[in-house]
Parts: C-alpha cells; sequence; structure tokens
C-alpha cells in the first residue's frame, strides 16, 4: 500500500489562496562517458557494485526542482528525476511543504511535511541531493538514496549562533513517518554498493536471483524490493542533533528507526524489516580551500523470527579541495555486513573498501567538466549460490558534461 500521493503536495500550496510570487524552477543534466569493467550491475540483475557494466555515452543525471516560498513562511519543493538506468526512468525524488516562521529569540523552530531525506548526509548537499564532491557518492550515501525516504513529518528547534552572541550554532530535530518498511532489503541480499542514482516514489530495485532467497523452502522472496512500501502501519521515527561551530566545524548525529513488525508479508512476497542504525557526520574546513568530511553508520536490521538478521557499518573519509574553478576530491570508503541469524543456507556477509578521486572544473555558471577515477575491493559471500567468485576486484573511470540552471 502507498501512504502518500505525492501530487497532494503540490494541491496543497495551491489551495492555501496565497499568491505566488514567482515559481523557481532550477535544473541540472550531467552526461558520461563511462569505462566499465564489464562485472554485471545489480541493474542487470547482476552480482556487481558499481551501476554501470558496459563502457558508453549515459545520461547520468536529470533533475528539475520547481520551489516557491510565501510571505506567511510557507515554501514547497518538488524535485523530479529522469533515469536511464534502473525499473522506474521518470518519476518523483523528494516533495515537501517546510514552515518556518518569521521570528525572533533565542530558540526557534520549523517544521516540514512530505517526501524527504533527513539532513543525515554531509555530502549530498548539492542539488537534488546530489554531492558536489564526487559523482559516485559514498556506500552510505548510496544505501540513503536508494532504500530511505521519509514520507511524514519534521519538527526541528534550532538556535543560531548569532542570536546567542555564540560562537555554536545548534538543531534538535525529530521525525515520524511510514512508507519505509522494507528498508534493509537491499543491504542484507545484495550489501553496499556505490553510485549516484535514487530511487524514485514508486521505483523497484532489483539484485540478482540468489536462489536462496527465490527458494520456497528458504526466504521465497522475488529478486526486488520496492522501498517505499506501508506493511503494518507503525509509525517509524528519527532523531538527530547538529552542532556548528563558526561554520568551520560541522557535527550531525542521528538515530532512525522505522519500527516495522519483520513479521509482516505483502501480496508480493515482499517482508518488512526492523531497520535501526546510529549516524555520526563530522566536516572540518581546515581552510578556506581545504575541507575534510567524514561519517560513519552503524546498525542492525531483521526480517522474520531472526530468519536474516544482519549488523552492517559503513564509513568514510574524504578531503577537497577548492582553487578557483577547480575542486579535487578524494574519498576512502569501507563498509560490511555480518550476518548473526538462523538460514545459514541464506548467505549474508559481505565487506569491502573502495578510493574514489575526483576533478570538478566550472566552465562558467552553467556548465561543468570533470572526470572521476573509483577503485573498490568487495566480497559477497552469496554469489558462491550463483557459482561466481565471492570476491572481486572493481573499477571505474567516468568523464561527464554538467549543465544546470
Amino acid at each position: 500500500m502507498r501512504v502518500i500521493n505525492l501530487s497532494f503536495i503540490l494541491l496543497a500550496v495551491l489551495s492555501t489562496g496565497f499568491a505566488v510570487s514567482a515559481v523557481e524552477t532550477k535544473g541540472l543534466v550531467q552526461v558520461n562517458y563511462v569505462f566499465a569493467d564489464g562485472q554485471p550491475s545489480w541493474f542487470e540483475n547482476g552480482t556487481g557494485i558499481l551501476a554501470y557494466s558496459d563502457s558508453g555515452i549515459n545520461v547520468q543525471q536529470a533533475l528539475v526542482e520547481v520551489s516557491d516560498s510565501y510571505s506567511n513562511g510557507i515554501s514547497f519543493s518538488i524535485i523530479a528525476n529522469y533515469y536511464q538506468r534502473g525499473e522506474q526512468n521518470l518519476g518523483i525524488s523528494q516533495a515537501q511543504l517546510r514552515y518556518k516562521p518569521l521570528m525572533g529569540g533565542k530558540v526557534r523552530w520549523r517544521a516540514r511535511a512530505g517526501f524527504f531525506y533527513p539532513k543525515i548526509s554531509l555530502e549530498n548537499v548539492d542539488l537534488g541531493w546530489l554531492s558536489p564532491y564526487t559523482y559516485t557518492q559514498s556506500a552510505i550515501n548510496s544505501w540513503i538514496g536508494e532504500e530511505l525516504r521519509n514520507p511524514g513529518l519534521e519538527f526541528t528547534l534550532y538556535s543560531p549562533g548569532r542570536a546567542r552572541r555564540s560562537a555554536y550554532s545548534w538543531e534538535i530535530t525529530g521525525g515520524v513517518f511510514k512508507g519505509n518498511d522494507p528498508t534493509g532489503t537491499i543491504l542484507s541480499w545484495r550489501g553496499f554498493a556505490l553510485h549516484d542514482r535514487q530511487s524514485l516514489n514508486n521505483d523497484r530495485i532489483p539484485f540478482a536471483p540468489y536462489p536462496t532467497v527465490l527458494d520456497e523452502q528458504q526466504v521465497f522472496h522475488p529478486n526486488y524490493v520496492e522501498p517505499f512500501h506501508e506493511f503494518d502501519g507503525h509509525l517509524g521515527f528519527y532523531l538527530g542533533a547538529h552542532l556548528d561551530y563558526f561554520q568551520k566545524v560541522k557535527f550531525r548525529y542521528y538515530y532512525y528507526d522505522n519500527q516495522a513488525d519483520p513479521k509482516a508479508i505483502s501480496f508480493e512476497r515482499l517482508y518488512a524489516w526492523r531497520t535501526k542504525f546510529h549516524s555520526f557526520g563530522l566536516q572540518h574546513n581546515i581552510n578556506k580551500n581545504l575541507r575534510f568530511i567524514s561519517q560513519w553508520m552503524t546498525g542492525t536490521t531483521t526480517m522474520g523470527l531472526r530468519a536474516v538478521f544482519v549488523n552492517y557499518d559503513a564509513w568514510f573519509a574524504m578531503f577537497s579541495y577548492k582553487l578557483d574553478r577547480h575542486r579535487l576530491s578524494a574519498r576512502y570508503d569501507g563498509f560490511k555486513v555480518r550476518e548473526d541469524d538462523f538460514m545459514p543456507n541464506d548467505l549474508n556477509n559481505s565487506n569491502g573498501k573502495a578510493l574514489t578521486l575526483a576533478w570538478r572544473y566550472n566552465l562558467n555558471k552553467a556548465w561543468q567538466v570533470g572526470v572521476e577515477q573509483h577503485f573498490n575491493q568487495n566480497f559477497a559471500a552469496n554469489r558462491a549460490t550463483l557459482l561466481e567468485p565471492t570476491e572481486i576486484d572493481q573499477q571505474q573511470s567516468l568523464a561527464v558534461l554538467q549543465y544546470r540552471w
């Protein structure tokens, strides 16, 4: 059951009756040439953890954001994406209403509702929840873009440092949501991947046809997941805290729990997964040109009466250097999924490490060119059930032309 019709977001805005000053439209298109390693991707029901299997030209990203704000503090934004790869090619990745009243005081508040990301990431801060640093995102934020979106409500208390004549600004945020019950499926059976595709509102994520997953005597689950379903009616929640020091150091902590009933199941044989994690993020602007960004996520997910139970950890550390129109970024990722359940035939252990190097150059305000080189080594125990090597090395080279308006 879908828990949210995204068209209601726009209808609700229009029904307010306030005059729209000027709807703002922003957009971005990226076209790449990729040199791929030939390892079949999960998009093709393969076991590779990179998006591209074949070399050639691709539309990497195409998105449009429509937004506006009103004098009473209400604003809205809707982001539509086109992807060349994946089950759904065109759709909505985010749609939200925001309310931020004009107010003074040391402590203020704001709220939003819709279909959106919690502000977990310090990496994905560009238009459309993209990264301004690399084209292949970290394992953590690649997974968030795949399986995690919040159809729900969020409330934030915040205090700007200037309101207290302090070097520190802080935020405390909390949200409730439905429609994220299958979150954890892809982590357990495919493991972490590295790419930049975000799942759309009615999307389906495929993965390899592992015999133990498809077997009626084992798990009996299709080799795909539709991540934004609600099965049990439970409200999930998250809590977050932000602390900034003079805009030089940023720290973010989030706790997420989708509160799903791991015994719930749909008519398609899609399961609910009880998924919980802690996320810690740090950004240090070392000087006006150089910054350091890091994130660590640790959590668990379970399906059934511990039929599948895994612990997962992922982290990255990135340095990014900007000089005039150039930006150079280097990121190292580590990630691991460890099973601790009573179905030994359903193999869930996976791990890996990756290095991503990127250069981006702004020709002008609209046009950008860039190149990226990515390497990873990854292990997945369930490849053995397909008679494939459990450990593989992958690499990918990208040349990207970007236009934004």
